[in-house]
């Protein structure tokens, strides 16, 4: 019995010891908020204030996956729901776009074993994620090669949504990175597509099926 207690409280609660310190820091600035507020006896805005500094904590959960992939798999970048699979501009690339709620892990991680390349900034709209001309968002578009090879690219490109208003880009060109690897994060409510070169992949997620970044095989190498 009370191995089941301890696995509903992991179950409900494991993922606090997953928060990142920018997470900490909003939670504390609520938290004390909060105080304020209740102790000036204006209890309805502090409950307020508490439930948006637990929703900060919950945001900005940052959980460790070591998922092992194998040579031929493609990992998924990031939590979420995907939205299209298509060719669009570029004739040879086929992309897959991801949808991120406000409840989803907003952190992204690499889609292979490579290096990174050019990381090109554009600013842009603030649409809805899952808007269709979400793609002329302000994005980050990240260019992964696996193992250097400009063939073999598997770029994540971080677009902001009407909420969204803050990209990071944890990594820079040349660095070397491993599948899985956290490669950066969007605040609040975003989209990530991931372009592939449309001939030497066999896409195997589905538009419409909930993903995880670093745990779901997003694709496969021919």
């Amino acid at each position: 019995m009370l191995e089941d207690i301890k696995r509903t409280l992991l179950k409900c609660f494991g993922w606090v010891s997953t928060v990142l310190p920018l997470g900490l820091k909003f939670f504390a600035i609520g938290v004390l908020v909060a105080g304020f507020f209740s102790l000036c006896h204006l209890h309805f805005l502090g409950a307020i204030c508490l439930l948006v500094a637990l929703f900060c904590a919950f945001f900005f959960r940052d959980p460790n996956r070591n998922a092992v992939f194998a040579d031929d798999e493609i990992a998924c970048p990031t939590d979420g729901t995907v939205l299209s699979i298509k060719t669009e501009d570029d004739p040879n690339s086929v992309v897959v776009r991801i949808f991120m709620s406000i409840f989803d892990v907003h952190v992204q991680r690499s889609t292979v074993n490579g290096k990174i390349g050019e990381i090109f900034y554009n600013k842009g709209t603030f649409l809805f994620a899952d808007h269709p001309d979400s793609d002329k968002n302000e994005r980050n578009l990240i260019q992964i090669f696996k193992n250097g090879q400009p063939e073999n690219f598997a770029h994540v490109e971080q677009i902001t949504g009407a909420i969204a208003r803050r990209i990071e880009s944890w990594r820079h060109t040349g660095m070397d990175v491993k599948i899985g690897e956290r490669i950066g994060m969007i605040r609040f409510g975003s989209q990530v597509a991931v372009y592939l070169p449309k001939d030497k992949v066999r896409v195997v997620v589905k538009e419409g099926q909930k993903v995880q970044g670093g745990l779901t095989v997003l694709a496969l190498w021919r």
